[in-house]
């Protein structure tokens, strides 16, 4: 015989205060129809933190002194991180063979030999990783100060893409010789090789803290695909407000393919490339309105 942990009811004013903290804290926001998955995923954190019921853990939340560890570590029980490396191939083909070029071309012009993309999201590194491994390929980058910055809310996968180990499931899409070249079999499990490391900076960032974002610096290129979906539409604006204020005039931002920034903004032009559709940062005096 054996008896199972009694159920903690989660109530609606419970669902709605812890919530509204959530999403206060970064922006990501549930509906009352998330009020079950909730109190399941959260309920883990009860019987850690030896807590009664979820009154005593919005106290946790809002009050103790741990309160932003905790924050951080249910980032990893409420979002999905599933990604694997060459995803959305036809963005991928854009990326390569219209946007570098477009930026190379525009940077030869001006002197200028930076060249910085942020891979917003990153999750586990597949994104930031993959972007370093195409750079390489393309080579003539000889000279430049090339930076690829991969930023995440949750710590476990942060920690991870750090690592650079990849089981088989990250690679369900990567050719081969990709996997040849560029990573080295350790148990069972396969390492990101240093040349594409040394390319990429992982980092802890929440996607609402504007300030944070700042430090980051001027953006060429910036990935966030896959994530907005999970904020409202205010939230939304405020992300997509600081990724304006972070690209560079003429940057792009590429969006997941289920993502648009309409009824978020107007301020980017919508690129019409062969391989795909992505926005792009108007320059001073270009089309594109106000946010």
């Amino acid at each position: 015989m054996f008896s199972l942990e009694p159920e903690i009811p989660l109530s609606d004013e419970e669902f709605r205060l812890i919530r509204d903290l959530i999403y206060n804290h970064c922006g990501l926001y549930f509906d009352s129809d998330a009020t079950y998955l909730l109190e399941k995923r959260l309920a883990k954190r009860l019987q850690f933190h030896h807590l009664a019921g979820f009154r005593d853990y919005y106290h946790f939340l809002k009050y103790n002194r741990n309160r932003d560890q905790e924050l951080s570590d249910i980032m990893d029980l409420l979002t999905t991180n599933e990604t694997y490396f060459f995803r959305e191939a036809f963005q991928l083909k854009a990326f390569t063979d219209e946007i570098i070029p477009a930026l190379r071309a525009m940077k030869m012009k001006s002197g200028d030999r930076t060249l910085r993309i942020w891979s917003a999201g990153c999750s586990s590194g597949e994104e930031p990783y993959t972007i370093a491994m195409l750079l390489l390929e393309m080579g003539g980058f000889a000279g430049w100060q090339v930076e690829i910055i991969g930023t995440d809310i949750c710590q476990r996968v942060i920690q991870q893409a750090r690592k650079g180990f990849y089981g088989k499931s990250s690679f369900r899409v990567t050719d081969d010789s990709y996997i040849r070249r560029y990573f080295t079999e350790q148990d069972g499990m396969y390492r990101v090789n240093d040349k594409v490391r040394e390319l990429v900076t992982i980092s802890h960032l929440n996607l609402l803290d504007a300030n944070r974002i700042a430090l980051l610096g001027r953006m060429d290129v910036i990935y966030c695909r896959n994530v907005i979906i999970y904020f409202d539409q205010l939230a939304r604006r405020k992300v997509i407000d600081s990724f304006y204020r972070t690209l560079r005039e003429g940057g792009y931002l590429l969006l997941g393919h289920s993502e648009s920034l309409m009824n978020i903004s107007t301020a980017f032009i919508l690129k019409h490339f062969k391989n795909d559709m992505v926005y792009q940062k108007p320059f001073p005096g270009g089309a594109g309105g106000g946010l």
